[in-house]
């Protein structure tokens, strides 16, 4: 019975460290307890600082942080030109708050800018907050710097008035200039034909701006007035004692003075329906030419309410010459099929400087348009005279041959021709110091044979016919292709893009000068117009089986004391 005592003694035992040592073990796989995240909590934003001086500082603005769980110190950095501080009187750039300050509640930060010398402008940075294990806070910053240098400004560094008429105001160019802490006045000037002025009304090459308004924002206005033709350049030049001078470009082109007289204003030349293809005007252009280096001819063509005439026909411009009450063609031009040119700002442009001796004051012109319907065209012609040198004050002009009718009335082409009168005696004034002739012409017909390219004559057929000057082959004249299809007045309702001989639809005829190596002065001399040969077979089957040369042919002098006509004999 004791043994039995014992055995359940010590079996109690045994249950309890069993229960003991399982309690124990349970114990050790309960929940464990996670570890808090380190972080950074900013409360709060800084505004752009207003405009500092540099090496100065800006007022301070305030952020607050605090940490949460931090295990290590936080950290404050700022980029240069900003600082930051903790009591709002000492600033850095780095600043360290123990974790256990950062952890226990908001820490005030202040901030403010302080730009360097070299920053005058726009300036950036941020603050940075660091702490190990958290993740990191920026605050962006930005301010402007001030100069405290005496320093001029200006809006431009050039200024350029573009193409102003010669002698003539330009519009007003703006400029605008200000000072940074100068205690005295700015003054500006200008180098002619350039001026300046303060209020758009007076213009002066000098002006001064005031020490009280040295500091602000000038507006300065400037204008051009050519002095001559071309490009002219000058420089409005900033001074003040405490400164170096600041400099400004100014440039422009001067253009000739242009006078412009109108001659003939939507003239309607057709035919049939009560028009006609002709006009002639008495009209005054421009009583001085002593002081004329061009005069320009535009030859405008537009549609009548029905439409274009259909074909490319010929047209010219003439003056009628007092001496010996002839005309004299001054321009020509073929008009385009069925279309006005106004692809062209100005129409046709002619260069007739030639006959200024003629296009002086009242005078008489005379416009034709070979036109066959009732539609033809609506026709303007107005003149150019440009001031500028001329090469020689007189000129003067004689007509050496003139066949130029219409088309149909040229020198007929590889026939009989007898009855056009092409050599001419010409003796020139003894004062000449320059001569040249100035012949245009264009052909006309589809006669035969044609040539080996099926080119058929005068139209098409290429050929290089010579001015003999005492009996010699001084001159040539290439009737060859000069670029239909590239033609600006285009498209047209025709066949107008193959190249003629010579001359395009829709285009001026060209103007071809022969200038002699020599004044030519008191001598008398031979002219003949020889076309080169061919013989006209009379076989074509087109309704006209003719050729033919519309041309003429003037002797121009030039001199530097007045001068008579040059005098043209058969």
């Amino acid at each position: 019975m004791k043994f039995l005592s014992n055995v359940k003694v010590l079996s109690v035992i045994t249950l309890m460290f069993v229960l003991f040592c399982c309690s124990s073990d349970d114990s050790s796989q309960g929940t464990t307890t996670p570890t808090p995240t380190p972080g950074i909590i900013l409360t709060g934003a800084v505004s752009p600082f207003a405009e500092t001086d540099v090496l100065s500082f800006s007022e301070s603005q305030s952020v607050q942080v605090k940490g949460m769980n931090l295990t290590a110190n936080l950290t404050i950095d700022t980029d240069s030109n900003f600082q930051i501080s903790l009591d709002d009187i000492s600033f850095t750039t780095n600043l360290i708050i123990d974790k256990d300050d950062a952890n226990s509640g908001n820490q005030t930060i202040y901030a403010r800018f302080a730009p360097a010398e070299s920053a005058v402008g726009s300036n950036e940075g941020q603050i940075v907050f660091k702490s190990d294990g958290a993740a990191s806070k920026t605050l962006n910053l930005s301010g402007v710097g001030v100069s405290i240098t005496p320093v001029i400004t200006v809006s431009e560094e050039e200024l350029d008035f573009g193409d102003v008429a010669n002698a003539t105001p330009s519009e007003s160019l703006t400029l605008n200039v200000n000072g940074d802490n100068l205690v005295n006045n700015i003054s500006l000037s200008t180098t002619s034909p350039f001026e300046i002025s303060l209020d758009n009304v007076v213009f002066s090459t000098s002006l001064q701006i005031d020490a009280a308004n040295a500091n602000d924002d000038t507006l300065i206005y400037l204008r051009y007035t050519p002095s001559a033709v071309g490009t002219e350049t000058g420089l409005l030049t900033l001074q003040n004692d405490l400164t170096d001078d600041v400099s400004v470009l100014l440039k422009g082109v001067g253009l000739p003075v242009t006078h412009n007289y109108v001659a003939f204003d939507n003239e309607h030349l057709a035919f049939g329906g009560g028009f006609s293809q002709s006009s002639e005007q008495i009209i005054t252009l421009h009583d001085d030419i002593s002081n004329i280096e061009t005069i320009n001819m535009y030859v405008q063509l537009d549609c009548p309410s029905g439409g274009c005439d259909a074909w490319d026909v010929f047209a010219n411009i003439s003056v009628r010459d007092e001496d010996s009450n002839d005309w004299y063609e001054i321009g020509r031009y073929i008009t385009p099929y069925g279309v006005d040119n106004s692809d062209l700002e100005r129409g046709f442009m002619i260069d007739v400087t030639d006959f200024k001796s003629l296009l002086i004051g009242e005078l008489e012109l005379r416009a034709y348009i070979e036109v066959w319907g009732s539609d033809g065209w609506n026709l303007s012609v107005d003149f150019d005279y440009i001031e500028g040198t001329p090469d020689y004050p007189y000129y003067a002009i004689a007509e050496v041959l003139q066949y130029n009718e219409n088309s149909l009335e040229g020198v007929i082409y590889g026939e009989d021709d007898s009855a056009f009168v092409l050599a001419k005696s010409i003796s020139i004034p003894v004062n000449a110091e320059s001569t040249h002739l100035r012949t245009i012409i264009s052909g006309w017909g589809h006669a035969t044979p044609s040539d080996s390219d099926g080119r058929p004559c005068a139209e098409w057929c290429y050929r290089t016919h010579d001015v003999i000057i005492n009996n010699v082959d001084m001159f040539q004249h290439n009737m060859g292709p000069i670029g239909c299809a590239s033609n600006p007045v285009s498209p047209q309702n025709g066949n107008w893009q193959p190249d003629r001989a010579g001359w395009c639809p829709g285009m001026a005829v060209p103007v071809r000068i022969d200038e002699f190596d020599s004044s030519m002065a008191g001598n008398t001399f031979g002219f003949k117009y020889d076309f080169e040969d061919w013989v006209n077979d009379l076989q074509s089957t087109a309704d006209n089986v003719h050729a033919y040369y519309a041309i003429s042919t003037f002797v121009v002098v030039k001199s530097d004391t007045p001068i008579a006509k040059p005098n043209v004999t058969l």
